[in-house]
Formats: C-alpha cells, sequence, structure tokens
C-alpha cells in the first residue's frame, strides 16, 4: 500500500509539473506577444520572474524553516552565486525575448539541443570527455533540430539567435554551477541532498520522459492557442530524429551515474521501499543526509531542476538544522 501510494503521488507531482510547465510557457507567450497582452518588455518580465522566485524562496527558507539557511560568506556569494544568477537570469531574457519572434511550437524544437550544448560547455571546461558515442547523440539531435528548422515556415533568425543563446546560457549554468560546487566542496542540507540525491535513484529517466511528454502536449496546445503557430512535416520528422538523440543521451547519462555510485540494479518498488526504511532510521535516530560536494554536482549535472516534485512526500519528515 505503501509503495502504491508513493507510485500515485510521483505520477500526480509529474502530473502537475507537466500542466504548470506548459502553462507558464504558454502564458510568457501570450504576455509577450504584440498581438495578445501586448508587454513586449522580456527583461522587465524576467526580472519579475526572478523578483518572485526570491520572494517564495526567502520566506521558505527564513519564515516557514522548509530548509536550514547555507552559511554564505561574501566571497562565495560573489565568486559563486553571482556568476551563476548572472547566467540564469541570461537564459531567461534569451529566452523570453525569444517569444517575440518565434512559436512556441518552434521554440520546443529547438530546445532540443540543450543536451548538446551542455555537452559542448562541459567539454570545453573540463567537466566531460569526449566521447564517441556521446558524440554520435549529439550529431544525431542537431541534425533532427536543422530538420525541423529547416522545416519552419516562419523561420526568424533574429528569434532562433535569442533561443539558442539562452539555451547556451542556461547550459553554461549548468557547468558553472558543477565546477564551483566541486571546487568550493559545499555540503548540502537534507532538502537540497534530496533534490540531487533521490531523482538518479528513483526515476531520472521517468522525468526525462515526462519532459518529452510535455514538450509534445506544448507543441499541439500552441497550434491550438495561438494560430500562428503552424507546424509542418518536417518540424515533426525532425523533431521525432531529435528526442531520439536525446533519449539516448539521458539514457547514457544516468547509467554513467549509475556506474560510477556503484548503485545495484533494483526495481522501482525495491528501491522505493528501501528509501522508505533509510528514512525511517534516519527519524529513529536524529540524522540528517547529507553528502558531500562533490557527490552532489555529478547527479544535478543529469537531472532537471523540476526533479524535486519526485519527492514531495519526504519534506514532513525532514528536520532542519
Amino acid at each position: 500500500m505503501l509503495i502504491s501510494k508513493q507510485l500515485l503521488l510521483t505520477y500526480l507531482y509529474l502530473l502537475i509539473y507537466i500542466c504548470l510547465s506548459s502553462g507558464v510557457i504558454l502564458y510568457n507567450k501570450w504576455v509577450l506577444s504584440p498581438k495578445y497582452f501586448k508587454f513586449p518588455f522580456p527583461i522587465t518580465l524576467t526580472m519579475i520572474h526572478m523578483g518572485f522566485s526570491g520572494v517564495v524562496a526567502f520566506f521558505l527558507v527564513r519564515v516557514f524553516k522548509v530548509v536550514a539557511p547555507v552559511k554564505m560568506t561574501f566571497q562565495l556569494y560573489a565568486t559563486c552565486v553571482i556568476p551563476i544568477s548572472a547566467f540564469f537570469a541570461s537564459s531567461l531574457w534569451f529566452g523570453n525575448t525569444a517569444y517575440l519572434h518565434i512559436s512556441v511550437a518552434f521554440i520546443q524544437m529547438l530546445k532540443a539541443l540543450m543536451p548538446v550544448a551542455t555537452f559542448i560547455m562541459a567539454v570545453i571546461c573540463g567537466t566531460d570527455k569526449l566521447r564517441c558515442d556521446v558524440f554520435l547523440n549529439m550529431v544525431l539531435v542537431s541534425i533532427g533540430v536543422a530538420i525541423s528548422s529547416y522545416g519552419e515556415i516562419y523561420f526568424n533568425v533574429v528569434g532562433t539567435a535569442y533561443q539558442v543563446t539562452g539555451i547556451f546560457a542556461e547550459a553554461l549554468r549548468l557547468v558553472l554551477t558543477q565546477v564551483l560546487l566541486q571546487k568550493k566542496g559545499l555540503t548540502l542540507n537534507p532538502v537540497t541532498s534530496l533534490y540531487y540525491i533521490a531523482p538518479c535513484r528513483t526515476g531520472a529517466v521517468t522525468i526525462r520522459v515526462a519532459g518529452v511528454l510535455k514538450d509534445w502536449i506544448l507543441i499541439a496546445l500552441s497550434t491550438i492557442i495561438f494560430p500562428e503557430s503552424t507546424i509542418t512535416g518536417l518540424n515533426i520528422i525532425g523533431y521525432a530524429i531529435a528526442l531520439c538523440g536525446v533519449v539516448l543521451y539521458n539514457y547514457l547519462k544516468v547509467k554513467d551515474v549509475r556506474a560510477s555510485n556503484q548503485l545495484p540494479t533494483e526495481s522501482t518498488p525495491e528501491r522505493m521501499t528501501k528509501d522508505w526504511k533509510l528514512e525511517k532510521q534516519s527519524d529513529l535516530f536524529g540524522d540528517n543526509v547529507n553528502v558531500s560536494g562533490n557527490d552532489a554536482v555529478v547527479t544535478s549535472f543529469m537531472v532537471d531542476e523540476e526533479a524535486l516534485l519526485l519527492q514531495p512526500a519526504r519534506f514532513s519528515s525532514l528536520k532542519s538544522t
């Protein structure tokens, strides 16, 4: 009964994630589009986004005490937080600006380049090695996106450049986060440890599949809500080819993480039962789950940021320090 309840919660929160994520993207397009809400100010929208996120985070950490605050020095803030935040804001700004020039459907197709950008940045920064199998996957993704772009009726160079730049800014943010965390050797609190470790062990592939499903739903909805988001057969064929490369890439990365952590191959119910027992032992002995920065960043690099939604049921058992 416990396992079935956890599985139900997992898929329920994945459904909520798909709905909220798709809703935000469609709403951004509606707000920024000169045909609808007529608010063509992507920088202002990005500032509102970052400001609201900061306020919510403040209340979660300082008021509701969901997690214990990390000991943050000025040097750590200046050398780690500010650069990462700058690239995060840049990715939002470039991505929001792209809505002014290209359709939501085409934007989602271009987002298939995210693994390519991440892999390139990781190789440049020395956090990943140039491997033949991964490189071939990246070529497959690039070919798919190129075919999809060729089939775009309303292709716009400016909008495409903004979106691709935003993708590379996000990729650099991910790699920079990994590099800086490794350099500083940060120790994560229980919630952030759960954020990085739990998804890889309990369903990283599920999250990726949910993300692919969300993209297809978003493409379909955008063609209904925004008539200008016309898609062609070449769009679909190219995007399908790109997704094949993305799926293979995700499989290889998850496989690498499991191999590096030497995790035994277990079924989902077995993993969930084992994690539940470990959680109960942690509650009995009052131990907080913590991992070193190196282990955490390797996992965080492979998993989507929305992966935290997989384990909401555990928050009640976490104790702030």
